[in-house]
């Protein structure tokens, strides 16, 4: 079962996007978000051991978090270029702030890169994300729509940081025991995945019927975040080994769209501010597996 769910991840995906468009009643799952978001992190930082960190070098790790402090503002960079709504603005800005995707040290792994770079970013970034998130939202949007950063803070809190540090030192205090059920843990944070985004497709399907052009400006700037995420990935770890190169293209280039889209919505801001996370979600899964594949073959 575990095989089944994470190996045809983007299939389910998919199918919960379309469910969540033609069942608009499936936005009740976004009342759950928070406890789904806490799941999610919770179960797959069961995964992070505290030997993964000691064997990183903390100067390509300070490259990975620079290329990662520029996402916001490209981001909003290209939010603003297309014309969107401010509303769509934060989504765009948010979701270039989150963590790295979840499964980043997966596809790190699978791509020959440095796991423990892309593991050690993840950790690092998700308890930064506590005073970068609201900061940056506030800097970049504070004049332009009004956006609650208390609520944003306790989610990060709670459903975030909170589920994350409770997971490593779970791990750290019974590596053993915790370690049993290694393969059953990403399985579970792939299924609140494909909750969470069949859920804000529902709370967001009168908006993609109401206009498909919205949609296809949203798309074009989810591949245009992703594409200059995986250039500037490449860009900050291009003078180091191909294994951290790999890490560090993978870690800046891949934004975690369900904690994105679960992040808005749980802190009471419009549905439509995570329809960039959902089609972001979308483009990501498909570029990662497409770059993991290219760069264990070449």
């Amino acid at each position: 079962m575990t095989d089944l769910v994470e190996d045809y991840l983007l299939l389910w995906v998919l199918c919960s996007v379309g469910l969540g468009f033609f069942v608009p009643q499936l936005a009740v799952v976004t009342r759950a978000s928070t406890l789904i978001l806490a799941v999610m992190i919770g179960s797959i930082s069961l995964t992070l051991s505290v030997d993964q960190f000691r064997a990183v070098d903390t100067r390509s790790l300070g490259l990975v978090l620079v290329g990662h402090v520029t996402m916001p503002f490209l981001a909003f960079g290209i939010a603003r270029g297309l014309g969107l709504s401010p509303e769509l603005t934060v989504g765009f800005v948010v979701l270039g702030a989150v963590t790295p995707e979840l499964v980043t040290p997966v596809m790190t792994e699978l791509a020959g890169g440095e796991t423990a770079l892309s593991t050690t970013a993840l950790v690092v970034i998700g308890v930064g994300s506590i005073g970068f998130i609201p900061v940056v939202v506030s800097v970049l949007l504070g004049g332009d729509v009004d956006v609650p950063t208390l609520p944003i803070v306790e989610q990060l809190v709670v459903a975030v940081v909170g589920p994350m540090l409770v997971a490593v030192g779970a791990r750290a205090w019974q590596p053993d025991r915790v370690s049993r059920y290694d393969e059953y843990y990403p399985a579970v944070s792939a299924v609140m995945v494909v909750l969470i985004i069949g859920g804000v497709t529902a709370a967001n399907a009168g908006v993609i019927r109401s206009s498909q052009t919205l949609l296809l400006t949203v798309g074009i700037g989810a591949v245009l975040l992703n594409g200059l995420g995986y250039g500037v990935g490449f860009l900050v770890g291009s003078r180091w080994t191909r294994p951290t190169r790999i890490a560090s293209v993978l870690s800046v280039g891949m934004r975690d769209f369900a904690v994105a889209a679960a992040l808005l919505i749980a802190a009471g801001l419009p549905p439509v501010t995570s329809l960039p996370a959902v089609a972001f979600g979308v483009i990501e899964m498909i570029s990662s597996a497409a770059l993991a594949r290219w760069f264990d073959r070449y």
